[in-house]
């Protein structure tokens, strides 16, 4: 699940005259199912147009809510599928990510995550164990590999979804365009996923903050942090959580990329920062939420490049909140 949990500084700035005859624009839009807001600095504007095409060309290659997408006719048995360049990327930032995790990142999961009812796709009821392990056997990122543009998959009923990294690359894909227009200073954001280059109209860093975590319904900030030509992404959902009735423990479902089974994890939100892709820190988000709070802190302590502010549940249910020592904050 994803939840924005940022709130954004750079919505307040307006397109503003600077000497060497630049301005910051802002650009707003719907684009994977939510919205995106652009702020950059630029001698002349943008048009929306040019930005949807890029969406186009992401939903076209990895959208799997389009039929006619390459990854939908992978998905399907499709052998003569030749992927794009952009497929191609978020393949191996995937296996890259899949195989650090010992596989709590894994875009094959999707077949598991729809036959308990968790997905899009079609849900299977009284689920057994002889049909979890028969379910099993397509799971696995390493049964998955490129030759010649192609996509080869050990097992046709395979099912990729790259849903969980398509989100931070479409950003990406942006912020790679306004780079490529003389545009270093920027901020682009979609659904929460955030590419931040330079600075803002006021020639400081961009700022964004990180929602608290409040149950009354209301919307306060916990904390500010400055991106320092830094990606961050938010994976998870504090609002939505499940109470175990026996212990009172909070908790939000994942599925076991082992077992099969739906897990308990205690770690109800994860916010990644890092001078990475937005696709990269929205995979670790994602693999966090998977490997539970614990796991985690471990996994941040053995990768430095990576900040971190974590959400969780102790063993008694009250909800704390984590931040790597690298990761500072400004208020």
């Amino acid at each position: 699940m994803k939840k924005i949990i940022v709130f954004f500084a750079f919505f307040f700035f307006i397109a503003c005259d600077n000497k060497d005859n630049t301005k910051y624009f802002k650009l707003e839009g719907r684009a994977l199912g939510t919205t995106y807001h652009i702020t950059y600095k630029q001698t002349n504007k943008i048009g929306l147009k040019k930005i949807d095409s890029l969406i186009f060309l992401v939903n076209k290659s990895l959208s799997t809510y389009i039929p006619n997408s390459d990854i939908s006719k992978i998905n399907k048995g499709d052998t003569t599928v030749v992927i794009d360049e952009m497929f191609q990327e978020v393949f191996k930032k995937s296996e890259k990510i899949y195989k650090e995790t010992n596989g709590a990142f894994d875009p094959t999961i999707g077949v598991l995550v729809n036959a308990w009812g968790f997905g899009p796709g079609k849900e299977l009821n009284n689920l057994n164990k002889k049909q979890i392990d028969s379910l099993l056997l397509y799971v696995g990122f390493d049964k998955l590999s490129i030759k010649n543009n192609k996509v080869y998959k050990k097992y046709t009923q395979t099912y990729l979804d790259f849903n969980a990294i398509a989100k931070g690359y479409a950003v990406d894909i942006i912020g790679r365009f306004l780079e490529l227009n003389n545009s270093n200073d920027y901020l682009v954001e979609i659904g929460g996923e955030i590419r931040a280059r330079g600075k803002n109209d006021k020639g400081l860093l961009w700022k964004i903050a990180i929602e608290k975590p409040n149950f009354d319904g209301s919307r306060s900030f916990q904390t500010v942090l400055e991106l320092n030509n830094e990606s961050i992404a938010t994976s998870g959902n504090y609002r939505k959580f499940k109470i175990d009735k026996k212990t009172g423990e909070k908790y939000a479902h994942t599925i076991d990329t082992k077992t099969g089974y739906p897990s308990k994890s205690n770690l109800l939100s994860a916010s990644v920062i890092a001078k990475l892709d937005c696709a990269d820190v929205d995979g670790y988000a994602t693999a966090f939420m998977a490997m539970g709070f614990e796991k985690s802190v471990i996994f941040l302590e053995e990768h430095t490049h990576l900040k971190s502010f974590l959400i969780y549940s102790d063993k008694n249910g009250k909800i704390k909140t984590y931040t790597t020592k690298n990761l500072i904050t400004v208020n």
